[in-house]
């Protein structure tokens, strides 16, 4: 077993229960952002659940984990990073970013799911494990190493298939045609590298991503389950909203500073309201474009603040003060922020492609479409301006979002529902033979 395991503990499971689940994944952490979060919600929801399930990830998150975990840390296990993993990090640095996560990235990944594998292997021998669930990377394209470990495997639930919305497209760009080319072999990767063909279950996040499956696996089982969800726990209702102390509004980004997230639109809409509206912009995130966006900010003056990345906790705290979230980006798969803004009964205005519309419904929220830059920054500032003008149709907006948060997409009953899909795979290896999957749970 790899150097700088930690020992699991092993408790018998408990009365009425014969799942013994191993996630695992490259990352599990709440501070890296994005999909590094969902290995360990899962591991969590199902401990709480009183499940024996153990996880098993990169040792960079190690110290958190540690943090976080309490006594389950024991049920930890972690490979170390390798000269491979040092090598593509600094070589990253002199390629365009998703050419980067498309060739560096990936070589990266599949290395360190080729460690984890091994890893696993032995755990599902030695600790009993039943289900093994990997639910990064969400890539539909990404092959799998995760097979023929001496269980199940279950994977995703998985999110893409998406691109730029037409008027945002860079056709004939360095850039898009890598990734055209990369797309193309993602058949051929996924003959040579079987394990999604192999696995008793792939969890696809929304019909786009069913799509998008190579065809080399789309003879395997496959599943709907929301790929995003919320600790309710941590973000609260509206009813506990924070009282403004001022009249002015505040307006609410969260994400990386990428290009593709479009937050030089929401500035530029921002900009378009100044005289008409007192809007006062929080930018929480980092990235790349940070000081570009900074510049671009200039004229706001002190209207704008960038806060850099924040603790999920102060988040939750400056949602819960945001008059509302904007999310203007034109490639989210997924939007976990949305989520978490509903969940806050903090109102939603985001670009209606991708995600959010998974999420948002007129009545929750508003979406804005993407015709064109120049005409989405009319709009969304207009989107804008009805919220602040109109606390009746925020606090609409708010109370409904809330109540659909609560309703499909806590963590709670997410696990109650990857929990069906673990018990119907455990009953085909039983009756050795069915092949029928729930198609939505």
């Amino acid at each position: 077993m790899d150097t700088g395991t930690a020992q699991a503990s092993q408790s018998i499971a408990p009365e009425g229960t014969n799942s013994r689940i191993l996630i695992v994944a490259e990352h599990a952490s709440a501070k890296f952002g994005g999909e590094a979060i969902l290995p360990l919600h899962y591991f969590r929801f199902l401990r709480e659940a009183g499940f024996e399930a153990w996880l098993l990830v990169h040792a960079r998150t190690r110290n958190e984990l540690s943090t976080v975990l309490g006594s389950d840390v024991s049920r930890v296990f972690y490979i170390e990073d390798s000269f491979l993993n040092i090598a593509c990090h600094r070589l990253s640095r002199f390629v365009p970013a998703r050419i980067a996560d498309f060739t560096l990235g990936a070589i990266s990944q599949l290395h360190n799911q080729l460690r984890l594998r091994k890893v696993a292997k032995q755990l599902v021998t030695i600790l009993g494990v039943t289900i093994v669930h990997q639910p990064i990377p969400v890539s539909p394209k990404l092959p799998s190493f995760m097979h023929g470990l001496g269980a199940p495997v279950v994977i995703g639930p998985m999110n893409g298939g998406m691109d730029y919305p037409p008027g945002y497209r860079k056709s004939g760009s360095i850039e898009e045609v890598a990734i055209a080319i990369l797309r193309s072999t993602a058949n051929l990767m996924n003959r040579m590298i079987p394990g999604k063909s192999k696995a008793a279950c792939l969890l696809v996040a929304n019909d786009r991503t069913r799509a998008a499956l190579p065809d080399s696996v789309k003879s395997a089982p496959v599943s709907t389950l929301v790929e995003n969800g919320v600790d309710l726990r941590l973000f609260e209702g509206a009813d506990s909203r924070a009282t403004p102390e001022t009249t002015e509004a505040n307006i609410i980004y969260v994400g990386r500073l990428v290009d593709f997230k479009r937050v030089d639109l929401l500035i530029d809409a921002c900009l378009s309201l100044r005289g008409r509206e007192d809007v006062k912009l929080h930018i929480v995130g980092d990235g790349p474009l940070r000081a570009q966006l900074e510049a671009r900010a200039t004229l706001l003056g002190d209207k704008v603040v960038f806060h850099g990345r924040l603790p999920q906790a102060d988040v939750a705290t400056q949602m819960a003060r945001s008059t509302a979230l904007v999310l203007p980006s034109m490639r989210e798969c997924g939007g976990a922020v949305v989520l978490e803004a509903m969940a806050s009964g903090c109102p939603v205005i985001a670009a209606a492609w991708g995600g959010p519309l998974d999420y948002l419904t007129d009545e929750c929220g508003t979406l804005v479409a993407p015709s064109t830059p120049q005409q989405f920054v009319v709009e969304l500032a207009g989107a804008i301006s009805r919220l602040v003008r109109s606390p009746e149709l925020a606090k609409k907006h708010a109370t409904a979002a809330r109540k659909r948060v609560e309703l499909h997409f806590d963590w709670r009953h997410k696990t109650r529902q990857i929990l069906v899909i673990y018990a119907t795979i455990l009953k085909q290896d039983e009756q050795a033979g069915s092949k029928t999957m729930p198609d939505r749970v």
